[in-house]
């Protein structure tokens, strides 16, 4: 099958809808690299992804006849979008069957872009359930079915991206790299550039849960995942292109795999350089390139990455959040036993210097060990290495957690619990200045003869910190620790007697 991809990309019918994104340096990501970072900004498009090239390139290049019967596609998201921007340009009726699990802000963007033009469908739980129904309809109607990946047109369509590239940076670059779900803009990137500048590598990235490419290309030949991750949703392909999967094998240098903390850290990268908010699909492409540039030790060069979209849904951004510095391994995150003794959690705490905590999680359990669990502001990862040889040198059991997907997830947020050995606890809540070193300064205050018995701290990133504190204060000393409240200058509230507590905890 042979495709003169260099005219198709040079004639692709993509500004009707389209415009000629901008190739931006990221300055910061360019000084942590120490390399010229380029972000192609793909998600400043209409529908905040490529995906509109090729979706109309494919549309744009159909017959009349086919135009007036009407186009099907399926997809969750971006092609959705594409496909329903193009069908109101040009003035045809589109069918785009779409998973029943899809968000309601997907479905409402759809209808927005394409008006009348556009009929969703609601079919199936998954995105192969929708092509199925909708191959079965395309067929049934005689309707044209505009692929969101394995099409030449489509192809060139993404392909367009690789031009504006070297048209707008001419001199040297050392790599692109390129998000890849069902391949579609590897493709059509790597056929144009390969072709006039084939001294650029070529960097394909996927996360290591939706790597059907990098599985293909290593089997040569295509592999069906059984199945895929969902956090990079719209990179959640079983199975590539086979037009894909043949320029790929071609063009392709390499793949990156890298995992859901990576790409955290990657969406906070970008919105630090841009203000923008990618999707996880959107930022693939700068995790890969800052994993491949520390693994290849490359330095001093121009290295682009495709941020290929922003469709990001709201919700999630707790999460990107709170992974983000695990992902650029500034956070590492512990499990450490102590005495149950008093002096026993300062004297932990004075390990930790002047480094700052992220996380603190403690609740009294046995009348002889302490379990804690605690995030450590780090770095690089070696440090995290280094903190746990320094507890288990001063006799604290510790586990690093660091790469615990149940930890990180779901057992820091269960950590405690009712305790037996509890009595006289009073509850409160504390906020404070968020500095440096505030945590330990608000444990140094306290007196040593009042015993913590419940303790939770999380940076959430804010100018103030807060703190869950349970302290064991003798009930005829209740007077004079209220006192020691007022001194101490944070803004404190009593929660002794909230009902939540007295059900969870107490």
């Amino acid at each position: 099958m042979g495709f003169d991809y260099l005219k198709r990309i040079l004639t692709a019918k993509v500004y009707d809808v389209a415009i000629e994104t901008p190739l931006e340096q990221a300055h910061s990501l360019s000084v942590r690299t120490n390399n010229n970072v380029l972000l192609k900004r793909e998600d400043l498009q209409k529908v905040f992804s490529f995906k509109l090239r090729g979706a109309y390139n494919k549309m744009a290049h159909l017959t009349p006849s086919q135009l007036e019967r009407g186009v099907i596609a399926a997809s969750a998201g971006n092609h959705a979008q594409g496909v329903a921007v193009s069908a109101a340009k040009l003035g045809c009726v589109a069918k785009i069957v779409m998973p029943t699990t899809t968000p309601q802000v997907k479905i409402d963007a759809v209808k927005r872009f394409g008006g009348d033009w556009v009929e969703v469908i609601l079919f199936g739980d998954s995105y192969s359930d929708a092509a199925a129904y909708a191959f079965e309809l395309a067929d049934k109607q005689g309707l044209t079915f505009v692929h969101p990946f394995d099409d030449p047109d489509v192809i060139a369509g993404q392909g367009t991206v690789g031009m504006e590239i070297l048209r707008q940076h001419q001199s040297p670059i050392h790599a692109i790299f390129v998000a890849i779900g069902g391949g579609g803009l590897i493709a059509g990137v790597s056929a144009y550039v390969k072709q006039l500048r084939p001294d650029i590598k070529i960097i394909g990235v996927q996360t290591i849960d939706s790597d059907a490419m990098a599985a293909s290309m290593e089997a040569h030949h295509r592999v069906t995942l059984p199945d895929v991750g969902l956090f990079s949703d719209g990179t959640a392909v079983k199975l590539v292109g086979e037009e894909t999967f043949r320029l790929c094998e071609k063009y392709v240098d390499g793949i990156v795999r890298v995992t859901t903390d990576e790409v955290c850290a990657a969406i906070k990268d970008v919105f630090q350089d841009t203000r923008s908010i990618l999707e996880p699909a959107g930022a693939l492409a700068v995790a890969g390139l800052k994993q491949y540039a520390e693994a290849q030790k490359v330095q001093g060069q121009t290295l682009v990455a495709i941020s290929c979209g922003a469709n990001m849904n709201f919700d999630r951004l707790r999460f990107v959040a709170e992974r983000a510095l695990v992902g650029e391994e500034r956070e590492a995150v512990f499990a450490v036993t102590i005495p149950e003794e008093r002096g026993s959690f300062k004297r932990f705490c004075a390990l930790l210097g002047p480094r700052n905590v992220t996380e603190f999680n403690y609740r009294m359990a046995d009348d002889s060990k302490a379990h804690i669990f605690v995030g450590v502001q780090t770095n690089n990862r070696a440090e995290a290495d280094e903190l746990l040889t320094l507890f288990t040198g001063e006799g604290f059991e510790a586990l690093n957690l660091t790469d615990d997907e149940l930890a990180k997830s779901h057992l820091r947020h269960m950590v405690g619990g009712r305790s037996a050995l509890v009595t006289d606890e009073l509850l409160y809540r504390f906020e404070f200045p968020e500095r440096p070193g505030a945590l330990m300064r608000f444990l140094s205050s306290l007196n040593p003869g009042w015993n913590i018995s419940l303790f939770h701290y999380r940076n959430q990133g804010a100018d103030y910190g807060r703190i869950l504190v349970g302290i064991q204060v003798p009930a005829a000393e209740h007077n004079q620790f209220r006192e020691f409240v007022s001194a101490l200058g944070y803004r404190a509230w009593e929660e002794t007697d909230n009902p939540a507590y007295k059900l969870f905890l107490k």
